[in-house]
């Protein structure tokens, strides 16, 4: 054997070698995406006629882009959630009405990608919809963004009511021009929603749910919402309308971070 020969023998031996090694760590890394754990379901196969309107998943939010974490735009809960949920749709479906979910279950991937575009200040480009009259330095003090979020436990959910038959929300063009979450209902972003008095994800008192300057239609809406749900175990957020728990929790003091996706449910069973 020459020189040559052993050279490039050893050559692909060694290329050989940390090919084996890049995808052995490439199968590794797969392997330690969480899952969820086998209490967690999709809304969709507890109750199919809950609307899903998963924002996080879209441009249209607060950031202005796909949150981390949102790798398919499904609702997840635990199943004593989503079970309630269901009981509180059928009540809502009796009186012409309908759920819709904005957000769900919330990994603490996205949480931290908010946190990190909380501190970057430079970074407004939404303030014009979800929060024109706050100063983005106030939003960790005045509560709107924190470093945990009760989403990520499993049985929190962002939602709303839409009167049937529903007509589909036109999707966000991102760069349109913004309109205050608070404007009248036809001058803001369309949503099929009721009209709650704000949009959702707005970072305002007018959002907070019993907030006196909301009256008539927009109050009796804010407190169908609200009274179906607490009659059922759900307890509402008083600062932002949409927001509920179902308690008792399952895990009240863990915050999961698998994603978003099919693949969590089916990876955790």
């Amino acid at each position: 054997m020459t020189r040559l020969t052993r050279a490039v023998r050893g050559l692909v031996t060694a290329l050989a070698a940390l090919l084996a090694v890049t995808a052995s760590s490439a199968t590794a890394h797969a392997k330690t995406e969480p899952g969820a754990p086998k209490d967690f379901v999709a809304l969709s196969a507890v109750d199919p006629t809950i609307l899903q309107e998963m924002r996080y998943f879209t441009p249209h939010n607060f950031v202005g882009e796909r949150i981390d974490g949102y790798e398919q735009p499904i609702c997840i809960l635990t199943r004593p959630a989503a079970d309630a949920l269901h009981r509180a749709q059928l009540k809502l479906l009796r009186k012409g009405y309908t759920l819709k979910v904005y957000d769900c279950y919330r990994p603490q991937r996205a949480v931290d990608h908010f946190v990190r575009w909380a501190k970057d200040l430079d970074d407004q480009a939404m303030k014009g919809e979800f929060y024109p009259n706050v100063d983005k330095t106030r939003l960790f003090e005045d509560g709107y963004i924190a470093e945990k979020s009760g989403h990520s436990r499993g049985s929190t959910m962002d939602l709303t009511i839409v009167r049937l038959p529903a007509r589909p929300t036109r999707p966000y063009h991102p760069g349109e021009p913004l309109v205050p979450c608070f404007a009248p209902k036809n001058e803001r972003f369309p949503d099929n929603s009721v009209d709650m008095g704000t949009g959702f994800d707005c970072f305002d008192p007018l959002a907070h749910t019993m907030d006196p300057r909301i009256q008539g239609e927009q109050r009796t809406n804010r407190l169908l919402l609200k009274n179906t749900l607490e009659s059922l175990g759900f307890v509402n957020l008083a600062e932002e309308w949409w927001h509920f728990t179902y308690q008792p929790e399952p895990y009240p003091d863990t915050y999961f971070d698998f994603p978003v996706s099919w693949k969590s449910l089916i990876s955790g069973r």
